[in-house]
């Protein structure tokens, strides 16, 4: 309430719904996108007008360190989300991965600690853990860079476990499991899968079949993100969230055709099978420190949250192309 938060990637899928929470959570929140010569602030334009008007929408690149420091000035806390997050893509464009989710994590870092920022919780993800080598995975685990996209945010996480260390930054690196949800993108595989049954095609394209993933809905990763940026015992800490249950990909397919009404072939796409040591297999939250320290405990039903994800889809046919594979 009444804090001054900067939510970088708030035009993404998890930085929109977190860029309303706090704003609906009492903050005075600055939502910095990507520029574009479109003035296109990204899933931002899905809110509702009142939600949308009460941001202060800002544009740049956190590639830029001057773009970083203007965004940061003036501000409490940081909520740092932007990412290139793409795997399939990280195997064509590596250096770009390393720009945006390094330096530009750097960058975001050092006008952090510039202007002395109360509180910085840094974006992590699952896959830096790649495939599970015990179940549930806890903080603990090893990393492994199983793609370019996760060495990224290994080295990312790093930086930000450096900066907390070497400068006594207040940093609290949350890694979120698979969140699904309203606004996700084309490319993730929830829409994949809705898009190309929504769109009447006879057979549905998929990769790994076999691939189990946490699946947590985008508002309990919101408020795990809200209640891990309040808590003080968090900070120097890294955290997990997510549900504690894996689905495979599979099994979840089945459950999108029966929330459609529709059951159609699956088909293994060729393309979008990831390089055999660069999948991972198995991804499942161990969520036993957030809840230690927060409280935190998703509330979610995956059957609620699937259907949610196909309603957004379904009004906006327009943001998915299910013919093309999505990288």
């Amino acid at each position: 309430m009444g804090k001054r938060v900067l939510v970088t990637g708030a035009g993404g899928f998890i930085g929109s719904h977190l860029a309303e929470g706090l704003a609906a959570a009492g903050a005075k929140v600055r939502a910095w996108v990507r520029y574009s010569s479109r003035a296109d602030a990204g899933n931002l334009e899905h809110l509702p007008r009142a939600g949308k008007d009460g941001l202060e929408i800002i544009r740049g690149d956190i590639r830029d360190p001057h773009s970083c420091l203007r965004a940061a000035e003036k501000v409490d806390v940081v909520f740092h989300l932007a990412a290139l997050i793409g795997i399939p893509y990280s195997y064509h464009a590596p250096g770009d991965y390393v720009a945006v989710n390094v330096a530009g994590t750097l960058n975001i870092l050092e006008a952090c600690r510039v202007y002395g920022m109360s509180r910085v919780i840094h974006t992590s993800t699952s896959e830096v853990y790649g495939t599970a080598q015990t179940r549930p995975i806890s903080e603990q685990h090893p990393l492994v860079g199983q793609s370019p996209y996760s060495a990224s945010k290994i080295g990312a996480d790093k930086l930000a476990e450096s900066y907390f260390r070497s400068f006594s930054l207040p940093v609290v690196t949350v890694r979120p499991s698979n969140t699904y949800g309203p606004r996700q993108s084309a490319r993730a595989v929830i829409p994949t899968i809705f898009s190309q049954l929504l769109a009447g095609f006879d057979s549905v394209a998929l990769g790994s079949l076999a691939a189990e993933r946490d699946l947590t809905y985008v508002t309990d990763t919101v408020q795990g993100f809200l209640a891990l940026g309040a808590c003080g015992a968090a900070v120097g800490k890294t955290v997990n969230l997510g549900t504690g249950q894996a689905i495979t990909i599979g099994d979840l397919a089945e459950k999108c055709q029966a929330i459609a009404g529709r059951r159609v072939p699956i088909v293994a796409d060729s393309a979008r099978v990831r390089p055999e040591h660069s999948e991972v297999l198995a991804l499942i939250c161990d969520n036993s420190q957030a809840k230690a320290l927060t409280g935190w405990t998703p509330q979610g039903d995956l059957k609620s949250g699937l259907q949610a994800g196909m309603q957004f889809i379904s009004q906006h046919p327009d943001l998915f192309r299910p013919a093309e594979y999505q990288r």
